[in-house]
């Protein structure tokens, strides 16, 4: 290589290499010494900041920041209380678990010097001298023959991962043969199970023997008495099937007609309809007791119960409660008998076989169908026990309390409205009002003031709203009270002249009831307004009313002269469309009435102690026409539209007239 080329390429070589005070300068920017020999990328390098970082000063820089770490749980909650049985009170507790666990994991290593560690160790080596054992055996062979090097064979161990122990292992169940099962495997199964419980008893009797010859037959005679009550009761089954055959022979027309009659003439009555008389229930040893209380079963809806009593005060005896059902009109199903009248029943809803009853001389009490009939009530209340001082003029069940306790309201002449609770098989009574008369305040000795109590005859309670009932009274108020509330009324109506003997709400709609009286009149209102929507004269007194389950607009009465009428609001709002009598004698007074929830059929008590059944006809009963092309609207809703479409009709003029 010529002299000038070596000399130009040092030169270039110099120039592109750095000084060594350039090299070992600091970076003002990135505070980074760069030493002797670094590369040219270290050089340029630079440090790039977000743009939202912060800008600390140096101070800020250099300032310490401790970090305590604790063992405590920052989201263990400090506020569990819990109950304390030794103070009897709920405490709050200091002791919190601060222990929270991320991961856990249950592994299988086992430590070589434990007991399990060292059994494998042994067996592993035995495992070891047995394969070198078989080895020595063919060494003589091995050394002639020229065998293929093979891996020593190891005992294949337990995966570590899934593994469980054999005392953990469920049973295998035996594999069990299928063989051909007929009729006569089965039969000879049963007997030699019938075999085995015959030897037993034999056994049994065997160990305690009868010594007494009087005992023998003593014991001869109880099996044969349980026997023959054995045998008398699957007869008695027998026999009223039987009962309730004959009779549907005997009464097959009436049959009929409450199963397929309609009656065809209502469709020339100009909307007007009638009631036809089906069966008539009659009790010989009733003759003479009047009907107080007449309520369908709400489970078994052919079955009625009816209360015997008798509403002449000057001849009160004995009373009797009686169960009836369609399927057998010639003799009640169930008889029992009391020692005072009754004057009203009601069924519980959810237990139907449980009765309570009210009577004259005050007291009331629960009967249960699942005892025998011979017995007393199960329940009865006492002079004890808070029992009304004048009759019980009406019953109702009510909700079970918070105890899940039977609880049944009772309403008196004696002006107390009692809760009953059944509490440890006695009944326990809580007073929740008390009427009293306003504006009848009297003066008595040394100047003392005497309030005058109300009597009530009837009462019911609000379909929804479970605090709000009625109280019907013999001065012809109406007194709208809440359970609440025990020395004040939450309204008043002047509802009649004479004594109220029913009130009830309606079924649909919750703004509405209906009440009647002894002063010939039957009044339907809104309880949110003092005056009545509409006015009915029945030109008698009225005994009862009863809405109809099936309309909002239906309800029906009886009065004393023998006649039961039946008005529908949406086809006449001013008379009844059906004015027919029911009860052929005059001397003859109708005392109740109700309206069965499915079959379109109701049953009247008078006081001769007759319940007669009747069926609606189908003008008693219209239901919405179906129009072309649309269905027709049914359930609750439509029946409150259609009875607040009338109310709206009296409300108008009245809102009218107060502007």
């Amino acid at each position: 290589m010529p002299a000038k080329e070596k000399l130009k390429r040092k030169q270039s070589i110099s120039a592109v290499r750095p000084s060594k005070t350039n090299i070992r300068r600091r970076d003002d920017d990135n505070g980074i010494e760069v030493g002797e020999g670094a590369d040219e990328w270290t050089q340029t390098r630079t440090l790039l900041k977000p743009p939202d970082q912060l800008d600390l000063t140096d101070a800020e820089l250099k300032e310490e920041i401790t970090r305590i770490l604790t063992a405590n749980n920052p989201h263990a909650p400090q506020n569990i209380v819990r109950y304390s049985f030794k103070e009897r009170a709920y405490k709050q507790t200091t002791v919190v678990e601060q222990v929270a666990v991320h991961f856990s994991l249950c592994g299988n290593l086992i430590f070589r010097d434990s007991d399990e560690g060292r059994r494998q160790s042994i067996r592993k080596s035995m495992a070891d001298e047995a394969v070198e054992g078989e080895e020595g055996e063919k060494g003589d062979q091995q050394e002639e023959e020229q065998i293929r090097p093979r891996p020593v064979q190891e005992r294949k161990l337990t995966n570590q991962f899934n593994f469980s122990e054999r005392a953990s292992q469920t049973f295998n169940n035996t594999v069990r043969v299928g063989v051909p099962l007929g009729w006569w495997e089965i039969y000879d199964a049963y007997m030699e199970e019938l075999e085995k419980l015959e030897k037993s008893k034999e056994k049994e009797k065997q160990k305690a023997p009868v010594t007494k010859k009087e005992d023998l037959i003593r014991g001869r005679k109880l099996t044969s008495l349980e026997s023959e009550g054995d045998d008398i009761t699957k007869m008695a089954k027998a026999a009223k099937i039987m009962e309730r055959m004959v009779n549907q022979n005997i009464f097959d027309d009436i049959a009929q007609d409450f199963k397929y009659y309609e009656d065809t003439s209502d469709e020339y009555r100009d909307n007007m309809g009638t009631l036809l008389p089906l069966w008539k229930f009659q009790y010989e040893k009733a003759k003479r007791l009047a009907v107080t209380a007449l309520c369908w079963n709400p489970k078994y809806k052919d079955l009625f119960i009816v209360g015997h009593g008798s509403y002449d005060f000057m001849k009160q005896s004995r009373g009797m409660l009686l169960l009836y059902t369609l399927k057998n009109p010639s003799f009640p199903e169930y008889i029992f008998n009391s020692e005072s009248g009754i004057m009203c029943l009601d069924i519980h809803v959810d237990r139907p076989y449980l009765i309570v009853a009210g009577f004259y001389d005050g007291n009331v009490a629960i009967y249960n169908l699942k005892k025998p009939v011979d017995s007393q009530p199960g329940y009865k209340s006492s002079a004890k026990s808070g029992k009304h001082s004048d009759p019980v003029w009406q019953v109702k069940w009510q909700k079970n309390d918070m105890d899940n306790n039977l609880n049944f309201f009772s309403v008196s002449s004696d002006g107390r409205i009692v809760s009953w609770t059944l509490v440890k098989n006695e009944l326990v009574h809580t007073d929740i009002i008390k009427l009293l008369v306003e504006g009848t305040t009297l003066e008595g000795p040394e100047g003392l003031q005497l309030n005058t109590i109300g009597c009530g005859t009837s009462f019911d309670f609000h379909k929804k709203i479970d605090y709000l009932f009625l109280v019907g009274t013999e001065e012809g108020k109406i007194y709208k009270c809440s359970k609440s509330y025990s020395t004040q009324f939450l309204d008043i109506f002047h509802a009649h002249h004479m004594a109220v003997d029913a009130v009830s709400w309606n079924p649909f709609h919750g703004k509405v009831f209906i009440s009647c009286s002894s002063d010939w009149t039957v009044k339907i209102w809104d309880h949110t307004i003092k005056t009545p929507m509409f006015i009915y004269d029945l030109n008698s007194a009225v005994g009862d009313v009863a809405w109809a389950p099936y309309s909002s607009t239906v309800f029906a009465a009886v009065t004393t002269d023998g006649r039961a009428h039946v008005f529908d609001l949406s086809i006449n709002k001013y008379e009844p469309i059906c004015n027919q009598p029911v009860v052929a004698k005059k001397r003859n007074k109708i005392t109740h009435i109700q309206f069965n929830a499915i079959y379109p059929i109701i049953i009247i008590g008078d006081e001769r102690g007759h319940v007669t059944c009747l069926k609606l006809s189908p003008n008693l009963r219209k239901m919405p026409k179906e129009k072309k092309g649309q269905e027709v609207q049914k359930g609750p809703e439509v029946e409150i539209a259609k009875l607040d479409k009338l109310l709206n009709l009296v409300r108008e003029p009245v809102a009218k007239g107060t502007k």
